[in-house]
C-alpha cells in the first residue's frame, strides 16, 4: 500500500479552496502571510543546519501541552531520529540494496522528503501539485523516489529532508487539530489526522532504517 494512502484519479482533481482565496478575511490573510514568511525563513536557515544530528539532541516531545504541540513534538523527534539513524554511513553504503526490494537509506530519506511535501504543502497547503517542490518525483509517480544511482550523495538527500520538514512546520503555522483540509483532491480530514498518520508514516521508516543500519555496520537500537 502507498504510504500516501492516494487514488489515482483524485489526486487530479481540482482544489476547493482555489477560488476562495480572494474572499478571504484579513486575519486569515495575516495567517497565510505568517506561513510564507515561515518558509521562507526555513529556507534561508537551511544551508546552515548542522549535517548530522545526535541522540542527545533529538527534541524531547513536551510532556505537559497542548494537542498540536505534543503530536508536532512526537513528529520532531522522530524526524531527528530519522537524521541520526543515518549518521556515519557513506554513499556507497547509504545506496546499499541490502533486502530484497529497491529500498535503500538514501531511497527512504527521498521518500520521506517528498511525503512531507504532499501532506503538508499539497493537502494542508492546498498548493497544486506542480508548486509543491517535489525534488524526487513528480508527486504521482512516487516509484522514482526508490530509484537511486549507486554512490548517490546522503548528505543531498538529508539536507533536501531537512528543508523538507522546516516546509512542513511552516504550514503548521495558526493553525489547530481541529480545522479540516480538503487539498490534493482529496476528501476533508483533519490537521490532527495529517501529523497523527505523520507519525504513523516516520516512525514506520525509523524501523526500517533501523534494520538497514544493522545489516550494513552492525549497529543496533539506540
Amino acid at each position: 500500500m502507498s504510504p500516501r494512502h492516494r487514488a489515482g484519479d483524485a489526486a487530479d482533481a481540482a482544489s476547493p479552496a482555489a477560488g476562495d482565496a480572494g474572499a478571504a478575511e484579513p486575519d486569515v490573510l495575516d495567517v497565510l502571510v505568517d506561513r510564507l514568511a515561515a518558509e521562507q525563513a526555513a529556507a534561508e536557515e537551511e544551508d546552515a543546519a548542522p549535517a548530522e544530528a545526535h541522540p542527545d539532541e533529538r527534541p524531547d516531545p513536551p510532556r505537559i501541552a497542548g494537542e498540536l504541540e505534543t503530536l508536532s513534538g512526537f513528529l520532531d523527534f522522530l524526524r531527528a531520529t530519522i537524521a541520526w539513524k543515518v549518521r556515519g554511513l557513506d554513499d556507497d553504503q547509504a545506496t546499499s540494496r541490502m533486502l530484497g526490494s529497491a529500498t535503500t537509506v538514501t531511497g527512504l530519506l527521498r521518500h520521506l522528503a517528498d511525503t512531507e511535501r504532499y501532506w503538508f504543502r499539497e493537502v494542508l497547503g492546498a498548493l497544486p501539485t506542480a508548486e509543491v517542490g517535489y525534488r524526487w518525483s513528480d508527486g504521482h509517480d512516487t516509484a522514482r523516489e526508490w530509484a537511486v544511482a549507486d554512490g548517490a550523495s546522503l548528505e543531498e538527500a538529508l539536507r533536501d529532508y531537512r528543508a523538507a520538514t522546516e516546509q512542513s512546520r511552516a504550514q503548521l503555522v495558526g493553525r489547530s487539530p481541529a480545522d479540516e483540509v480538503r487539498g490534493g483532491g482529496r476528501e476533508a480530514r483533519t490537521v490532527r489526522w495529517v501529523l497523527t498518520h505523520m507519525v504513523e508514516e516516520t516512525a514506520r521508516h525509523a524501523g526500517q532504517l533501523d534494520v538497514l543500519a544493522e545489516l550494513l555496520d552492525g549497529r543496533t537500537g539506540e
